[in-house]
């Protein structure tokens, strides 16, 4: 894409919430030494906005959110906040009245929270809201961003009084959360495009969505045709239950269709690999097969069709280039590999080969493969090395 057609295009802007939303699930906790390391990859790749944690939970999190603050130089970190003036005391004695500090506040949305989470009523949602927002301002904030929990099960008229009332009070940003993830695209984007039309232009607006059903990227992409401006993501997907919109899928598909949205992403793809690795590795999280982008089999194949084509030519079975996230090709011989694989490995290793050579090593080494068995493509080649040297000497 040159400079002068993506000039024309909305530039859409990454929030980062691997460290608090993504670190909220079962065993992905992290010290905040970690933290701060993995915030300072992610300012590397280009999130603009890095979610530092909830101050108001605990010392540690507090602990990183200061760390956090004075390490980044370019993002823009965040704090995480109830709807509650405790939360912002907590959030704005860890943060600062940093510029870079946004300060976001969480509000209860849907009927179902009110009642059987909160035990208040409408009215009492929204002025703790008022409330809240009101003291981050007088603590010193000018960046701070409102969310409306569970927004996807609320009545559209709650919705627009609280996020109405956020951005009287001082709200630069209102996110909107599919909390349970049991919203589609179609359901999403109608709320995303009724809090478009509520909110002044200079107003962000923001996705945060779970995979509950397999559609937190559907529907964060379906926010993004109905106006939002941001993306709240984690790499790998990682969060609550079944997760939320996985970073590297999101800037993989704006960064190849993005022109078919109208938009642009500034994420640093090769980047998001080796970050990847560090979190997988700091919460000990095995690795996926079958994920994209990051996933191990990702840029991978075992099978002879599929091989033959990347062979000829890469496109045919690539959209994805691996080279771009920072990934590397990766043929593996099988059983479900075939002869096009070995006259490949014959011819690169200077091998001369006829039909019935070939037809004879498929037999011994790959039709004989041990079922889940595979190798690399240079192992297998100094195996047929080894064994063209062995028969010469005989």
């Amino acid at each position: 894409m040159t400079a002068e057609s993506a000039s024309h295009l909305r530039r859409i802007s990454v929030f980062d919430a691997t460290l608090r939303d993504g670190e909220q699930a079962p065993g992905n906790a992290m010290s905040a030494q970690s933290k701060v390391t993995l915030a300072l990859a992610a300012e590397a790749y280009g999130a603009d906005v890095v979610e530092a944690g909830f101050p108001g939970s605990s010392p540690e999190d507090a602990e990183a959110t200061r760390l956090i603050a004075q390490a980044l130089t370019t993002a823009k970190f965040a704090t995480f906040n109830r709807a509650s003036t405790s939360d912002v005391r907590q959030s704005m004695l860890a943060g600062g009245a940093r510029p870079n500090h946004q300060v976001q506040i969480c509000g209860t949305g849907s009927d179902i929270h009110l009642k059987h989470k909160r035990g208040i009523t409408r009215e009492e949602s929204v002025q703790e809201v008022r409330d809240s927002i009101r003291l981050a301002v007088e603590l010193g904030a000018t960046d701070i961003s409102f969310g409306v929990e569970d927004a996807s099960r609320s009545a559209k008229d709650h919705v627009q009084a609280l996020v109405t009332t956020a951005v009287e009070c001082g709200a630069g940003t209102i996110i909107l959360a599919d909390t349970t993830g049991c919203a589609t695209p179609h359901e999403y984007g109608s709320l995303c495009a009724a809090v478009r039309s509520w909110i002044p232009d200079e107003v962000i607006l923001s996705t945060h969505c779970h995979d509950d059903m397999g559609l937190s990227l559907a529907n964060a992409l379906a926010g993004i045709e109905a106006g939002a401006d941001q993306i709240q993501a984690t790499l790998g997907g990682i969060g609550e239950r079944a997760g939320n919109t996985a970073l590297e899928e999101l800037a993989a598909v704006l960064a190849y269709k993005g022109e078919q949205f109208g938009v642009i992403i500034e994420i640093r793809l090769d980047l998001l690999y080796p970050a990847y690795q560090s979190l997988a590795e700091t919460i000990a999280l095995p690795p996926y097969r079958n994920k994209a982008v990051v996933g191990v089999n990702s840029f991978a194949t075992e099978a002879g069709i599929h091989q033959d084509g990347i062979l000829k030519n890469p496109v045919n079975y690539e959209y994805l280039n691996p080279h771009r996230f920072g990934r590397e090709r990766s043929l593996l011989v099988g059983r479900h590999s075939g002869r096009a694989v070995l006259r490949y490995l014959l011819t690169r290793t200077g091998i001369p080969h006829d039909d019935a050579l070939v037809d004879e090593l498929y037999e011994e080494f790959i039709a004989s493969t041990p079922m889940g068995a595979c190798e690399e493509l240079d192992d297998l080649a100094k195996r047929l090395s080894d064994r063209a040297t062995a028969q010469a000497d005989t």
